[in-house]
This record gives C-alpha cells, structure tokens and sequence, in this order.
C-alpha cells in the first residue's frame, strides 16, 4: 500500500496547529528572559532558570514519542497528544506573568520559573507528535514540502507572537510599564490571546485531518521495508515496554547520528541568542547598565527584541515558501549547509550594528538559517526511519535538540559573567560561530531519499 497524496490545503490544515504552538513559543523565547528579570533574577542566571524547559523536552519527548506510536483512539494516534499538550501549554502561558497572584504560597520567581517548565514541558507533547504526523501521512517526495509548510505557519506563528507585545503598546495604546516585581499589561494581554490561538488552532488540525489505521499503517510499513531495504531500519526492540526506548536509541539509524552533530550546534546556538538576546540588545546597541531592567528605555528595549524575533521568523516564513525549490536544485544538504552559513554570519553581525534598526539585517541571516532548522533535518531524518517507530524516532532526535540546550544553560551564564566579562553580546557571538560550526558537519550527513531518488 503507497501513501495517499495530499493536496496543498491538506497539508496546510494537517500542520495548522503549528501556527498557534509556536504563537506561544515565540512570546515564551522573546519575553520570558525580562519576566523573570522583572520577578527578580540577575542576568547570568538566565540560563539557569532556563534550564528547566530542556530538562523536561528530554525526559518528555521520547516517552511522548513512544506512546504516540501505539496510541490508537477516536481522535486517532498523534492527535490526543497535541490537543492535551495545547491545553497545558495555554494554561502555563496564562499563570506565567501572573506569577504575582500566588506570592502567598511562593515567590513570584520560583512561580515564573514553574510555568516556564510547565510550558515547555507541554510545547515538547505537542510537537514531536505533530512532526511525527507529517512522516507518518506524506509520501517521500512531499515531505520536504510537508516540512516547509509547517516551517511556514511556524513563522506566521512566530511573527505574530514577537510582535504582539510591541503592536499592543505602539498601535493600541495598552502601557508597556508596571510596578516594580509586576508584569506590564501588554505583556499579560499578549500571554494571554496567545493561549487562545494556541487552542483554537490546535482543534483546527484534530478535526480536519484523518490518519491512516493501524491495518492501513502495517501495509504501507511493508512497502517501506522492501523500498529501503532492512539494512537502513533499525531492529525491532526485544522489549516492547518503556525501557525499549533506550534499545531504540541504540539502534538509531546512522543519518540520525550524523544529523545529531548539525542538531547540537544549531540549537546551542538558538538557546544563547534566545537567552540572552534581550539583555544583550539593551547593553550593547542602547547603552543600558546590565542591571538596568526596569526602565522604560529597557522595556522599550525588550518590545524591540520581540520586533527582532518576528523578523526572523518573517523572514523564515517566506524563505519557506523556497525551500523545498533550492532543496531539489541544490540538495538537502547543501542547502541547509548554505542557510547555517548565512544564519551565523547574522548573529556575528549583531555586534557590528551602529544602532537597533541596522539589526534588522542581522535578523534577515538568522531567519533563513531557522527556516532550514525547522524543516531539512526532519527531511533527511524521516527517510530513515521505519514507520512502526516514527514517533519515538522524532521523540529522541530531540535528544540532540535539548542536551545543547542544557549544556548551554549550566555553562552560558558562567561564560558571560567570568569569561565575558559580564557582556552578554558575546553569548551572541558565540551563537554565531556554533551555527557555523553546524553547517560543516551536514557535509557528512548521508539522506538516505536522496540515494534512493539517484
């Protein structure tokens, strides 16, 4: 049995949801930094109170990625994951700036930090299982277009929630300033219709997409097998509960291995840039002392940086649109080498901008290099992975997504107060030279639909 091919407007709505999760994940990364600075963390223990969200994507994705490959229900296999994910991701995105209201039972800090692991934690359910989804219901030669149209409402997602903020106070007049240890208004009311899209767009998915049936999968697992040839699978695992997980993770296929090295630079590099953008920004290209965090001109500051991330996500969303065109012209690889390259060069060139405006351009390098992230390594990766366990598969490639995220969560704050000098703008610049460093790794990348195709 082939896979049905699906026609634009199916493969938009099958990654719909997508939108309304990285909504979310966008006003989580550009302001969860300065919620915390306002509820009282210092900037080199950032990363640490970030530290949480990549914890709990390591213990949560490959669980979630197991379970999501043997769940069959009403709502079908991957679906129950995301809409349960949705919800608890809308409600830490709600309960995280109003921290304040449960000062009685905690400090508001250890409250935001609470939220942003809960956050997280939900944000990982309902990822894996929706990448999971488009592996699972497109053929080979869509799913880099399947994989380019969820980077594009990624995008959609992204811009709207960076700028949501800004376009409150700037275009609607809703104040950007509060009382000290409170969180300003526009940043409340952004929170809060992100938690809404996120649901709302979530339900959109689960009611207009239909998976294939466990009969149906077993068919097309067969084809598989006799396409690729056993060699490229990995063998079943002896134990068929929890702990095969880690047989799993054994027998990964070798692309994933070879893509792990790209993944742990790429993502050491987004989590620096994520982490430390806001204060970096404010230092270096407005003059601000480190430790001023409740001005206006540092809120100001902090409304640009999510300006700033929606350029990037802009921009990723109409690169997108290219993608799967330069990937049959160029490869998969050459052209995600290409994009890391060009994404590098944008965030060493934050440190050269004479004011905040010339970042723009910065944010235009970083945004074709987050297009490519998003979309060419899942491209690669499916390929290579038996359909029986495409779930757990995503869930521990995400492995190599979140241990960089760690590392650079012990290490980055450490590295910006002893080894730079408390300057924050060389945590950017260290994000540039580990995207760079990620694209001479694709070189070795091998993509198994590639041979396959010549």
């Amino acid at each position: 049995m082939e896979k049905r091919r699906l026609n634009f407007w199916e493969i938009w709505n099958l990654s719909f949801g997508f939108l309304g999760i990285q909504m979310g994940f966008a006003l989580q990364n550009a302001n969860a930094s300065r919620i915390l600075q306002i509820f009282g963390a210092d900037v080199h223990e950032l990363s640490w109170f970030w530290i949480v969200a990549p914890l709990t994507g390591l213990i949560v994705q490959p669980i979630i990625g197991h379970y999501s490959d043997k769940t069959w229900t009403k709502l079908g296999r991957r679906r129950p994951y995301f809409l349960f994910g949705a919800i608890m991701a809308s409600l830490g995105l709600i309960f995280m700036p109003n921290a304040q209201m449960f000062t009685a039972f905690l400090p508001s800090l250890w409250v935001g930090a609470g939220m942003l692991m809960i956050m997280d934690a939900s944000f990982n359910i309902a990822m894996e299982p929706f990448r999971a989804l488009v592996a699972d219901l497109l053929p080979s030669d869509q799913r880099t277009l399947g994989f380019s149209v969820q980077t594009i409402l990624i995008g959609i997602g992204a811009v709207v929630g960076s700028w949501l903020p800004y376009a409150l106070t700037n275009w609607f007049g809703v104040v950007n300033q509060a009382e000290p240890g409170h969180v300003p208004l526009n940043l409340l009311l952004s929170f809060f219709i992100g938690a809404c899209v996120l649901v709302g767009s979530i339900l959109i998915t689960v009611f207009t997409t239909k998976e294939y049936t466990p009969d149906e999968m077993a068919l097309i697992y067969k084809a598989q097998i006799k396409l690729i040839g056993t060699e490229e699978l990995p063998e079943e695992a002896s134990s068929k509960g929890l702990l095969s997980i880690f047989t799993d993770f054994k027998n990964m296929p070798t692309t994933m291995k070879q893509l792990s090295y790209v993944q742990f630079f790429s993502w050491f590099g987004l989590f620096g840039m994520w982490v430390f953008a806001t204060p970096a920004i404010a230092h270096h290209t407005y003059g601000l002392a480190l430790s001023d965090h409740t001005s206006e001109t540092y809120q100001n500051a902090g409304d640009w940086v999510g300006v700033l991330f929606g350029v990037y996500n802009a921009v990723s969303a109409i690169f997108a649109f290219f993608l799967p065109a330069i990937a049959l012209k160029l490869g998969r690889k050459k052209t995600h080498a290409l994009s890391l390259i060009i994404g590098g060069f944008g965030l060493l060139s934050v440190y050269f901008a004479p004011n905040q405006y010339w970042l723009i351009l910065s944010m235009v390098g970083i945004g074709v290099a987050w297009a490519s992230i998003l979309a060419m390594p899942y491209a690669i990766l499916a390929g290579s992975i038996p359909l029986k366990k495409m779930g757990v598969y995503m869930g521990i490639f995400n492995f190599f997504i979140v241990i960089p995220q760690i590392i650079n969560a012990l290490f980055g704050g450490p590295l910006v107060e002893y080894l730079y000098g408390g300057d924050p703008i060389f945590a950017i610049l260290t994000s540039g030279v580990s995207f760079l460093i990620a694209a001479a790794f694709v070189v070795k990348v091998k993509d198994v639909d590639e041979v396959i195709t010549n």
